[in-house]
């Protein structure tokens, strides 16, 4: 049995999904239900439910978007940097596999050869580098008190989406924003996310970090051109000029936009679509 913390978030809620349909045991736990991030409260919680194997997709991200972060730094503190830590101690407390969601968000650009960022990149869009938004920073943290985890896979979520019109989708995001930012960037499918996750533990493949990004990146245009061909053909997309217009006119704190390699993910023989072609599938079924 899986037990599965944060499951009434975005994330969560993916992986609901993912582990309803194919009929795995799970039990979704909200903080509502109770107070996991007390670490004797979760120490009791893994004691009587006895799973197999803990995901943890609870953390702060901020609505609408990581600009909210800048203002409850207190809640996105404990939620990305604090209870990893609190998790990793109980989990391996009662000797039990766990997986954390993190970001790709803790980079920014590509790495000096022109390459995506691996997993062994240092993350350089963080508070040691004095560059990053709070959650950016946050997610940093909660990856170095990680570090060495035993029985524990991180997965790098990065910017993601599906075919739901719902307001965490990047392509909804692009679809209702009145002005765009050109970048270029990495993306996660969100089903893909929660079924690649799964098959890490399903087939054992071994602990550690992994970028769970569909393969390859795009830019902003390229997405909005697709939204045009294969969703809204009339809408017309406007853009900034330059980063320091958007972040003076439109955003609080600076964006993380990168590349991320996903090759390590893909040499354990676990199969995740290029990205371009995930998105016009979305586009193709997408649901208002």
């Amino acid at each position: 049995m899986i037990l599965l913390l944060g499951g009434k978030g975005y994330v969560g809620q993916a992986f609901q999904k993912h582990l309803s349909e194919r009929g795995v045991a799970y039990e979704s736990i909200s903080r509502s239900q109770c107070d996991y991030t007390d670490k004797s409260t979760l120490a009791k919680l893994i004691k009587s439910k006895r799973p197999d194997f803990l995901i943890n997709t609870a953390g702060y991200v901020g609505k609408p978007n990581v600009d909210a972060c800048e203002i409850h730094k207190t809640e996105c503190l404990a939620a990305n940097a604090v209870f990893p830590g609190t998790v990793r101690e109980v989990c391996e407390d009662a000797r039990l596999p766990w997986g954390h969601i993190s970001s790709g968000c803790i980079y920014t650009g590509r790495r000096a050869d022109g390459k995506g960022f691996t997993e062994e990149d240092t993350p350089n869009f963080t508070f040691r580098k004095n560059n990053c938004s709070f959650y950016s920073g946050t997610k940093a943290l909660g990856e170095e008190i990680l570090t060495d985890a035993e029985n524990c896979y991180i997965w790098r979520l990065r910017v993601s989406f599906n075919n739901e019109a719902t307001p965490r989708n990047y392509l909804n995001k692009l679809i209702n924003y009145d002005c765009l930012l050109e970048a270029e960037n990495s993306l996660t499918h969100l089903n893909e996310f929660a079924r690649v996750c799964h098959e890490c533990i399903q087939k054992e493949i071994p602990y550690g970090t992994y970028n769970v990004s569909n393969t390859g990146f795009v830019t902003t245009r390229e997405v909005t051109d697709l939204i045009q061909q294969y969703l809204l053909p009339e809408k017309q997309f406007k853009f900034f000029k330059s980063e320091d217009e958007f972040m003076q006119l439109a955003a609080q704190t600076p964006r993380s936009n990168c590349v991320m390699d996903n090759s390590k993910l893909l040499s354990t023989g676990i199969v995740i679509r290029e990205v371009h072609d995930a998105i016009i599938q979305s586009l193709r079924n997408w649901k208002a």
